[in-house]
């Protein structure tokens, strides 16, 4: 049996306004999202209480930003807010086809000034004998504080995911000088997706800004999957939704990793753990 291809998306949707602020942008930003037709879309500055902005603009959706843009396409969402202010707050957020297994906000903020938090999820994807690792990231604008960052990342996955688990990580990295290559993907096996595809290592995509790209920002990291197929989406109309261009993927669940290259009894011992975690999580 063919395993599906598992479409993914990582964008920083700049609080669902175009650059500089000029205008909204989340009605298009939405449906420029539902296009792409991913399974899992990994958001960062999503905003998800601003009351001055819900008085002041008159089409300001009710509704938290991630739930406005999850609608029905997206059953399943989680957010976690990182920076919380008199009038809101904005923050990261996952939102899935599949259902969201558990949650959990990593807060790794290192100056005061700068809230930062790490979204990490498991996710039941089809075919996967395990949840998938989930992460979406929005790392620091100081050198110094993206490596201790990534370091607490790094130390959080081999802590909680199983070191061959299915894992993606994905989002702002704010990484120009590409210390993650070192500081993340060798530590926890990762392969960035365009470097997968080119096959030449320590190369991410043009993502900012998102008119003209010339800074590699915004990476998608994964372990457990091959890539079939990487994009940035810059240009026109992209560059009109937010300063960041958005990344998208297709991956292949590798077929040790799928119940059609486990044998029987493999299945079997997966199934029971599924239920002892389940029983704890009920319990919790």
């Amino acid at each position: 049996m063919k395993t599906r291809a598992l479409r993914i998306v990582t964008y920083n949707i700049h609080k669902g306004f175009s650059q500089f602020n000029r205008h909204l942008m989340v009605y298009e930003l939405r449906e420029q999202l539902r296009l792409l037709d991913a399974d899992i879309v990994f958001l960062q500055e999503v905003q998800g209480k601003h009351s001055r902005h819900a008085e002041r603009i008159e089409n300001w959706p009710e509704e938290p930003q991630h739930t406005f843009l999850a609608g029905e396409v997206w059953q399943s969402t989680v957010y976690a807010s990182n920076a919380m202010y008199d009038h809101g707050h904005h923050g990261n957020a996952i939102l899935s086809r599949f259902p969201i297994a558990h949650a959990f906000n990593q807060d790794v903020t290192h100056l005061r000034f700068e809230r930062r938090g790490l979204l990490h999820c498991r996710i039941e994807i089809p075919d996967s004998l395990i949840p998938a690792h989930c992460v979406c990231v929005h790392l620091s604008l100081f050198a110094r504080s993206r490596q201790r960052q990534m370091d607490a990342l790094a130390t959080y996955l081999e802590d909680i995911a199983e070191h061959d688990a299915p894992l993606i990580v994905a989002g702002d990295f704010n990484d120009w000088s590409n210390e993650a290559d070192i500081r993340l993907a060798q530590r926890l096996d990762l392969n960035e997706i365009f470097s997968g595809m080119t096959g030449t290592p320590g190369v991410p995509a043009r993502s900012f800004p998102a008119r003209r790209p010339v800074l590699r920002l915004d990476r998608i990291y994964v372990r457990g999957f091959s890539v079939k197929y990487a994009k940035a989406h810059s240009g026109k109309p992209w560059s009109k939704l937010s300063d960041h261009a958005a990344l998208s993927a297709q991956l292949i669940l590798r077929a040790e990793k799928t119940v059609h290259g486990q044998s029987p009894d493999a299945m079997a011992l997966t199934g029971a753990i599924r239920q002892v975690t389940n029983g704890k999580n009920q319990g919790a």
